[in-house]
């Protein structure tokens, strides 16, 4: 099918605004450039709360911040999300609408992690940052109001392969125990060469020479290209892993690595579900205010997140 009508606008009017690809700006006009993300995610929700605060990382203080849903008196499931940013842009002050939506939605308790980005911070540093930040959630679950049995990790894009990367490593060290992964649009190989990458190469967001770019500036040392904690789809075993949500869009670049890393969980055992939104483009998880597509992905992310964690205050 074409592109959502509701998409093409918009991205009819970047092109009249005269946008221009990641890939053509210096990375501090790519910062600036992202923030036009915010507005297109709609009117944000009353939460019960939301605590701003910093947690140690390995090599600074992290700030997060704490969504608690606007029901319910836990102990609260979790989920830890990392952010869409091509490990370079943005951070979580953006995706604040988001995150309310998404704890209301799911009567989680979520805890955004604002990672250090490259190129000022290249691979391992991103990943390092939100290893720690997840163990120090599981450790401070008692304190944060948290059931540690019923806590999972969420992340679109770059924040994708980073929920992919810490599940693979949670897993193969055998702590913590990860409840849940959802993964919206994640990139999970190092790799700009697929179908879609090429299908999908301009015109649509995020290009293939924007993912070119976003690559570079994370991971500076080729020979790392193929560590699971940059290419998880690259792992060698997937079996273990916990229970996924995986989304995709149409025309995206980065389809092809959701449908693979989906095939390489399913092959394995792990209970997985796939869902590839027609019409849609990288980046719709945050269009919520302007896609009825995006308030499907919201949706039926909400209900995958209800089924695993079911708190039993929030209906269906």
């Amino acid at each position: 099918m074409p592109v959502d009508p509701q998409i093409q606008k918009l991205l009819d009017e970047m092109r009249e605004a005269g946008a221009k690809p990641f890939e053509e700006l210096s990375v501090p006009e790519a910062r600036a450039a992202a923030w036009s993300f915010g507005p297109l995610q709609g009117k944000p929700e009353e939460v019960a709360s939301i605590e701003h605060t910093f947690i140690p990382g390995p090599t600074a203080e992290l700030p997060v911040r704490i969504y608690t849903p606007a029901t319910g008196d836990g102990p609260y499931p979790g989920l830890v999300y990392y952010h869409g940013s091509g490990w370079v842009v943005l951070n979580i002050a953006v995706c604040d609408t988001t995150m309310r939506a998404l704890a209301n939605s799911t009567g989680c308790k979520v805890v955004a992690v604002n990672y250090q980005k490259a190129p000022e911070h290249p691979f391992p540093i991103p990943f390092d940052d939100c290893w720690a930040a997840t163990n120090w959630i599981f450790e401070n679950a008692e304190k944060l109001n948290l059931d540690a049995a019923r806590i999972g990790v969420i992340g679109d894009s770059a924040g994708g392969n980073l929920a992919a990367a810490v599940a693979l490593k949670a897993r193969d060290v055998g702590a913590p125990t990860i409840a849940f992964q959802a993964l919206i649009y994640p990139a999970v190989e190092h790799n700009w060469d697929s179908a879609s990458a090429h299908e999908n190469a301009e015109g649509y967001l995020l290009q293939r020479e924007s993912m070119r770019w976003f690559w570079n500036h994370y991971v500076q040392d080729e020979a790392l290209a193929d560590d699971p904690r940059v290419s998880p789809l690259k792992a060698g075993d997937h079996s273990g892993l916990p229970p996924a949500f995986i989304a995709t869009a149409e025309f995206d670049p980065l389809r092809d690595d959701g449908r693979a890393y989906h095939a390489k969980l399913h092959d394995a055992g792990v209970p997985v579900t796939y869902v590839e939104y027609d019409g849609m483009i990288h980046g719709f998880y945050w269009m919520q205010g302007i896609a009825d597509g995006a308030r499907r992905l919201h949706a039926d992310l909400a209900e995958a997140i209800r089924e695993v964690l079911a708190p039993a205050h929030v209906s269906a």
